[in-house]
């Protein structure tokens, strides 16, 4: 995978990223938890034919390093921007998940000149007090003990259809493999979601948009996307149904809706 470094507060930080396919730019933002390769492969694979794809690793995941410290959104976009220049990419198309939506949002208002489209997923503007005081829940359980923080996930990120489907070896196959996947720097990211604010960015924000919510989301409630929405100018509402974990629990109408936003926006 290649890596660019930049210069961020206390340090250098090796932003590593994945590229594929040719075409218009397209940027991937990945949430918490995840990383360039596990938040978007399904994605990747529907359209690497019709864009050059970056995906980097934010801060606290995958192969990128830094000198650690509190995260913001402002220095996890810089990180987007850096792997989008690096890769070559002057404008490009943005689609982000979670705290990804919430930094892509950040990269739209900081570089409205280079962003020509905006897909945003379960994201929002300012951290409230609920996310404060789940965020604050998930650190402890990973301290405690990562697997109860992988248990609550199964019952809060999948929508009721989803969860209706499900065996019990099924939740347990899903934990085993959630838990397998958490590394220490998850605890950044986590502290990042209970006290983002990005209100200054979005209204700074010119690039056509689609801000996606899950009729089901547990995590990050669809006031929050109708919030983000209601601050962008022009920006399209579009609600589906399923939970927060929808790039997962549904890969391909996650890949779908995408998909159709982009080319309304493009």
């Amino acid at each position: 995978m290649p890596v660019v470094e930049i210069e961020q507060a206390g340090g250098t930080t090796a932003v590593s990223y994945l590229v594929e396919g040719e075409g218009p730019g397209l940027l991937l933002v990945h949430g918490t938890g995840g990383t360039g390769e596990s938040n978007w492969r399904p994605l990747i694979d529907a359209v690497r034919d019709r864009f050059t794809v970056v995906a980097p690793d934010l801060s606290g995941s995958g192969a990128t390093t830094d000198a650690g410290g509190p995260l913001t959104a402002e220095t996890l976009a810089e990180q987007a921007e850096a792997a989008a220049a690096h890769a070559g990419l002057e404008r490009y198309a943005v689609v982000g998940h979670s705290l990804g939506a919430t930094v892509a949002a950040a990269v739209a208002g900081r570089r409205p000149e280079a962003v020509t489209a905006l897909v945003l997923h379960a994201g929002w503007v300012r951290s409230d007090a609920p996310m404060a005081f789940m965020t604050d829940l998930w650190a402890r359980l990973m301290r405690t003990d990562p697997e109860l923080f992988a248990r609550l996930l199964q019952l809060t990120a999948m929508g009721p259809d989803t969860q209706r489907a499900r065996t019990a070896a099924d939740f347990e196959a899903a934990v085993a493999g959630f838990t397998t996947m958490l590394e220490p720097g998850i605890l950044r990211q986590v502290d990042l979601d209970g006290r983002a604010d990005v209100t200054a960015l979005v209204a700074r924000i010119t690039a056509p948009t689609t801000v996606l919510a899950s009729a089901h989301d547990q995590i990050i409630p669809t006031y929050h996307q109708r919030d983000l929405a209601s601050r962008i100018p022009g920006a399209r509402y579009v609600e589906v149904n399923a939970g927060h974990g929808l790039p997962f629990e549904d890969p391909q109408g996650f890949v779908d809706v995408v998909v159709e936003a982009l080319g309304r926006s493009l």
